[in-house]
């Protein structure tokens, strides 16, 4: 019996031995691949169904997210409203989003009521029409939404950084705009949701508490469907010559966005996961340096942060942040302030040691549950590697040195490296 008068003795993250729940793995007869984690006290379910069909795969700017946008707007035999009522009769919730290289569909729903809603979920990927009216009202509320963000420099801003680091025609420097969803036209995104919905082969991720004869049921309305794998397209990087951006978006603002940033390469690199480290303490989480000396030393805004960008063809090293327009510059000044320090000086072990702690419990919350842990498994699915990069990620954790970050830094902290963006 423990004595409840005596706490419990703390002990530091850094102590966990974290162990990543195995993945059950399938294939469905035409060759869509299913990845399972039977996991979770509750009966529910999560189903997400990953096509390639990202507008990396697109010849106009937004059909894919359009494309992806309509599938839940009207099938042949059911328009948008029945659609929604049929998911939501059952408690359930069909979701979808459109990313670089993939687009999905989401379904979260009680485990009893899988075998009612997969085939709603069959119709919406083989029998979407993109209705016509759909598309013009998705137009006309998308365009209304951008109208009113463009007043935003904070949306400026994370619109033109990545064009500036990747290249107004790549798909992560590409932004949407009013002319842009004027040309949108049916005959485009229905021959772009044949090619990419109903011939292509998806990834199909299922967590939670799988009942019995799942794998048989999918098979059953998916496992009949052409499936034919695409490719990802590689685009080039054109990145701009020019590396400081000031722009004044609203004479009256009281407030500039900031953005500074750098190419920086994917998760294959083997400095990405030590940059990782070395970017927690930078900008990573509120203890940070930046968040010590530019929000609780300057009081130059509320909140500044850094972070890796988690894109699969190349990625960025960002830093984000909004602060009074007189206080714009002094801010971007602190910034190489502390990339200098990082460069100039090993981090002490104190404080090594609390980012540290910080990243481990960030680990260990990704392993909360059936879809926390599918999520982690997905994100390593997708960048092309295996647990290993997992256990690597935390060996770098905690045992990455503090010399060796400064080496790190010193290699990717450099002003020059740096594009500077300040919208007001």
């Amino acid at each position: 019996m423990p004595n409840r008068t005596q706490p419990p003795p703390i002990v530091d993250a850094v102590a966990y031995q974290l162990t990543l729940r195995p993945l059950e793995r399938a294939t469905l007869d035409n060759g869509i691949p299913v990845y399972m984690m039977n996991a979770g006290a509750e009966d529910v379910l999560q189903l997400e169904w990953l096509y390639p069909a990202g507008n990396s795969f697109e010849s106009q700017n937004l059909v894919a997210a359009t494309a992806n946008f309509l599938l839940r707007n009207g099938t042949r035999t059911k328009n948008a409203l029945q659609i929604n009522e049929a998911v939501d009769y059952f408690g359930a919730y069909l979701n979808r989003s459109c990313y670089n290289e993939q687009a999905s569909l989401v379904l979260h729903c009680m485990t009893k009521h899988i075998d009612s809603l997969l085939p709603i979920v069959r119709e919406v990927v083989t029998e979407s029409v993109l209705p016509e009216d759909e598309l013009q009202l998705y137009c006309q509320n998308m365009k209304q939404r951008l109208e009113v963000n463009l007043r935003k420099a904070d949306f400026v801003a994370g619109r033109l950084i990545d064009t500036y680091l990747f290249g107004v025609d790549h798909p992560y420097g590409k932004f949407s705009s009013a002319e842009a969803f004027d040309a949108l036209d049916r005959s485009t995104l229905l021959r772009f949701y044949e090619t990419h919905y109903q011939q292509a082969q998806p990834m199909l991720f299922v967590a939670g508490k799988i009942p019995a004869g799942l794998l048989d049921q999918l098979n059953r309305f998916f496992g009949d469907l052409p499936a034919t794998p695409l490719n990802c397209p590689i685009h080039a990087i054109v990145p701009a010559s020019t590396k400081k951006y000031r722009i004044d978006n609203d004479k009256q603002g009281m407030q500039g966005a900031i953005r500074m940033a750098r190419l920086f390469p994917n998760r294959h690199h083997p400095d990405f996961i030590p940059a990782q480290l070395l970017n927690a303490v930078l900008g990573g989480f509120f203890g940070s340096r930046l968040m010590s000396n530019i929000r609780e030393d300057k009081g130059y805004t509320y909140g500044i942060h850094s972070y890796l960008m988690n894109l699969q063809q190349q990625s960025a090293w960002m830093i984000s942040t909004e602060a009074g327009k007189e206080v714009t510059e002094a801010t971007i000044t602190e910034v190489y302030r502390e990339m200098e320090r990082l460069r100039n000086e090993p981090v002490g072990e104190e404080e090594l040691l609390l980012v540290r702690n910080y990243m481990m419990g960030g680990l260990l919350g990704d392993l909360d549950g059936p879809f926390q842990l599918m999520g982690r498994w997905k994100n390593l699915i997708l960048h092309g590697v295996d647990e290993g990069y997992f256990y690597k990620t935390i060996d770098t954790i905690k045992h990455f040195s503090a010399a060796n970050l400064q080496e790190l830094a010193q290699r990717y902290l450099r002003p020059e490296d740096f594009y500077e963006l300040v919208v007001i």
